[in-house]
């Protein structure tokens, strides 16, 4: 099978520079929709933002689906002290540790960008000695310093930053010559690359999938509804492609695709899982099985929603979820090949 790994790494990089916290996307999709249609793919954005990608297959009466999203964790501005630095609200689910000296942007409504750091409000240990060490990081202890001459609540209005504006955190990806990738956001764009690494293989071999596929790309999956109403009723099965979760007591590995049998709100399909782990054996990937303790992706949301489908989770190993992450090239190669086996059995 050929998978041009260049491709996947520079649309990676490409992807992960585009900030894209949940409902901020509209860049990263636009973005996402121009390199689908210059493949020549047919595409349509939904009222919601979501990006549908349609891949006419041999059989048009059953169609399947695949999902990635493209929107991340990030945070907004809750509130300007009165020392003109910035309390923060979160975009999605982490600790607040993992943020804790992260460089970040603030983006105004206005379009402007300023240029910050996430810090504990009393880090410096020459000041307040071991309360840096000890002292645990919350939502009201964390703020932004601004760099810019900032000292009061009114200074920093006057820059057009207001209640409500989007915080970027650096993503400080970086591409290793043994292979591994390093950056946050890896969830779930480093899937979002392998749909289009798939979408390349596809069109450039004119390898046809056996059924008509849709590549859904939802905008919105870190808050809890990115699948929630984007998946029809024609379509017969659902694989979604988001990271699986090395660590202890996990059997995920970075290296590998995994094939998730359950998460934290029950089982994928049982017969789903049986297929594709029919193809990692006889395609001889590197796969595994795996149960998450604590996660939810949009094949769920979308049943919840009230889809009829087989569903599955699908996707590379990632470690360190939610902070500063990282993956490897042969982990997404696997799950490019696990995928495209499947979309033409």
């Amino acid at each position: 099978m050929n998978i041009n790994s260049e491709y996947l790494l520079k649309k990676l990089t490409d992807i992960l520079a585009i900030d894209s916290p949940s409902g901020d996307c509209i860049e990263v999709i636009n973005y996402l929709n121009k390199n689908f249609k210059d493949l020549g793919l047919t595409t349509k954005i939904s009222p919601k933002g979501a990006l549908t990608v349609i891949i006419k297959g041999r059989d048009v009466e059953n169609p399947v689906a695949v999902t990635a999203h493209v929107d991340t964790l990030g945070a907004m501005v809750k509130e300007i002290k009165p020392n003109g630095r910035l309390k923060l609200t979160q975009i999605g689910g982490y600790p607040w540790p993992t943020i804790d000296g992260e460089y970040c942007t603030i983006s105004s409504l206005d379009g402007k960008k300023y240029r910050g750091t996430i810090l504990f409000d009393k880090t410096s240990c020459h000041i307040y000695g071991d309360i840096p060490r000890t002292m645990i990081r919350n939502e009201e202890n964390i703020e932004v310093r601004i760099d810019e001459l900032v000292f009061s609540k009114k200074d920093t209005t006057k820059l057009g930053i207001e209640v409500g504006d989007y915080v970027y955190f650096d993503k400080r990806t970086e591409i290793r010559k043994n292979g591994f990738i390093k950056s946050r956001h890896l969830d779930d764009k480093a899937c979002v690359a392998i749909l289009l690494e798939v979408a390349r293989n596809i069109v450039e071999n004119n390898n046809i999938p056996s059924k008509t596929t849709y590549f859904i790309i939802s905008n919105y999956e870190e808050v809890g509804h990115g699948g929630a109403g984007l998946i029809n009723n024609k379509i017969k099965e659902v694989i979604a492609v988001d990271m699986a979760t090395p660590g202890i007591g996990q059997q995920s590995k970075e290296q590998e695709v995994t094939i998730c049998a359950k998460e934290s709100t029950g089982p994928y399909d049982l017969e789903l899982k049986k297929k594709l782990i029919k193809i990692g054996k006889e395609k001889n990937l590197n796969y595994n099985i795996d149960v998450f303790k604590y996660y939810n992706s949009d094949a769920r949301v979308a049943l919840v929603a009230g889809g009829q489908f087989k569903h599955a989770l699908i996707g590379p190993g990632v470690d360190a979820s939610h902070a500063y992450e990282r993956t490897h090239i042969q982990g997404l190669e696997n799950t490019v090949k696990l995928l495209i086996a499947y979309l033409n059995s």
